[in-house]
């Protein structure tokens, strides 16, 4: 058995520890326990549906005994599997000869064996194991690190909605805002996307070799076999789609992963922006006795989680991308480069999970610098350039864009003095004035706190 240290990849490696939540789900494990229990819960179904005398009604014990296999499956009876594998070379008719050597013994079922998987294609067992584990991850992993996020996020909008800075519009000194309002910002945008992602629907088939119901209308010819397999996939928690080749076609799939990329790009821009703030000295983080900032420069504090979150989302982002471009091609009714690619979603996931724990690290750590911020401030008055000449427009003041501009354009030398000066020489009514020379850059905040405290 291979070490963690020799593994390929780094979500089996370096952070297996951080993506036990996943496992469950988008493992190969995972991936055969959902094959086992959709095999079982089709099964059973059969021998429900009341034209299918060939398969009569189990009693509630025989049924408590086949869910039961699915509900307790193993790692090691899943190691059974793959042994099987080995020999058939296709791991969706191991999980049938699994199954039929798993109840052989059991003398309610033991003839009715054959109906384990009946009229199935191997796409059938897959897409709805496929779609279950990906609702699933989402809903109990990715949505719920996410929500906890924006919380944390919404956290630091109230705490900072009064902490003035100077804002930068393409890199340069700009009317001020407030550090709240920034990550409201991010919060806002984040909580769209997770509305985005509880309103989506997670699609399902379960009709045969290429969508037709043939094996199934020519068994059983007087079963209504829409409506049967309409009533399973709902059953399992999955929504019905009656139209498909061999496949259903992945098209909520790739609309699951492109809502998941954006998240992944807002979240590269809002690290990106802490990187900034903290490069800036506007943050100070919190230090960690006995941590090491830099091999060589013993004084140097990384943002090393932001680099990391941001690095792990464009590796997250390359296989969503991929993902959702190719998984809703398919040469005509079917072919197999699907297959090989669906089995990366965990990559895709546990990339974006990664990223996400190390995003709320990095918040965790962050400790606001006032000084720094209120410094940028008293040292860019030239920003008030921009309410003293919309004040000028309302009161008449011929070209006040052009006077301003003359004034304050590319200067770093614009104080306090030089504009109150301005103000003075202005023919503007005296309570206008008296306005503009009370401005600081510090009090030019807009509504700034007043939307990051409504966050």
């Amino acid at each position: 058995m291979a070490s963690m240290l020799s593994s390929i990849s780094p979500l089996d490696g370096r952070y297996d520890a951080q993506l036990n939540e996943l496992r469950p789900y988008l493992s190969e494990f995972g991936l055969i326990k959902h094959r086992i229990t959709i095999e079982i819960l089709w099964f059973i179904s059969l021998s429900e549906n009341k034209k299918i005398k060939e398969v009569p009604g189990f009693s509630k014990t025989t049924i408590k005994a086949l869910k039961m296999v699915a509900e307790s499956f193993s790692e090691k009876q899943a190691a059974e599997v793959k042994k099987i594998e080995q020999t058939t070379n296709h791991d969706v008719k191991a999980i049938e000869y699994w199954l039929k050597e798993t109840f052989k013994k059991n003398k309610d079922l033991k003839p009715y064996l054959e109906f384990f998987h009946f009229a199935c294609t191997s796409e059938d067992v897959n897409n709805l194991s496929y779609a279950l584990m990906v609702k699933r991850s989402t809903q109990d992993v990715i949505l719920t690190k996410l929500e906890a996020l924006v919380e944390n996020i919404y956290t630091q909008a109230k705490k900072y909605a009064d902490v003035a800075m100077l804002a930068r519009t393409h890199g340069q000194s700009a009317s001020p805002t407030t550090m709240g309002k920034e990550f409201a910002n991010v919060a806002a945008r984040l909580k769209r996307q997770i509305s985005q992602l509880k309103k989506q629907k997670f699609l399902g088939k379960m009709n045969g070799a290429v969508g037709n119901f043939n094996a199934h209308q020519v068994a059983y010819p007087e079963i209504n076999w829409q409506q049967h397999t309409k009533d399973f996939i709902n059953s399992i928690g999955l929504e019905y789609n009656p139209m498909t080749t061999q496949i259903e076609p992945h098209d909520f799939l790739a609309e699951l992963f492109n809502t998941i990329a954006r998240v992944n790009v807002i979240l590269i821009d809002f690290n990106r922006d802490l990187w900034g703030y903290i490069s800036m000295g506007y943050f100070k983080q919190k230090l960690k006795k006995n941590e090491v900032g830099s091999s060589t420069m013993p004084h140097k504090v990384n943002p090393i989680d932001f680099e990391n979150s941001e690095g792990n989302l464009g590796l997250s982002n390359a296989l969503l991308n991929h993902l959702s471009e190719k998984l809703p091609i398919s040469r005509w009714q079917r072919d197999l480069s699907d297959s090989t690619v669906l089995r990366n979603i965990g990559s895709g996931f546990g990339y974006h999970t990664l990223a996400v724990n190390s995003c709320i690290k990095g918040l965790n750590k962050l400790e606001i610098n006032h000084a720094v911020i209120a410094s940028d401030l008293n040292n860019s008055w030239e920003v008030l350039a921009e309410p003293i000449q919309t004040v000028m427009r309302r009161y008449g003041i011929p070209e006040p864009y052009e006077k301003l501009k003359a004034l304050t354009r590319g200067s770093k030398d614009i104080s306090q003095e030089t504009l109150k000066v301005f103000i003075n020489e202005l023919k503007i009514p005296a309570h206008a004035k008296k306005t503009l020379l009370q401005l600081r850059p510090e009090t030019y905040i807009g509504l700034a706190n007043r939307l990051a405290k409504k966050s």
